[in-house]
């Protein structure tokens, strides 16, 4: 957090990460839990394009900052949103890069 002389502060948070969740039953639940743990995210409701075709589902892209990350804690905890939601996959945007968590069928 810098200090700037005009009297206000400023903080730059350098990592965004997007969460791509389907509006079904259980989506809020996991929206409140991500806005617990962030401090501020923004949603946006888009229709959904996944698994190579366009589904009657609605989604929620939820975009929350923070400075400091762990890739593969993020993975894990969107691998666990994708159980709760009983998703066969979920993604997730990590500075611009898209990963895409999918069920371990083996």
């Amino acid at each position: 957090m810098t200090k700037n002389s005009k009297g206000f502060k400023v903080q730059k948070l350098k990592n965004s990460i997007k969460f791509y969740l389907p509006r079904k039953e259980g989506y809020l639940e996991v929206v409140k839990k991500l806005s617990n743990e962030f401090e501020g995210m923004t949603l946006i409701e888009f229709d959904g394009y996944f698994e190579n075709k366009i589904e009657p589902t609605k989604y929620v892209r939820v975009e929350v900052h923070k400075n400091k990350l762990t890739e593969k804690d993020l993975i894990k905890q969107a691998n666990d949103l994708r159980k709760i939601l009983k998703q066969k996959s979920i993604a997730i945007e990590i500075n611009n890069e898209m990963i895409l968590v999918e069920a371990d069928n083996g």
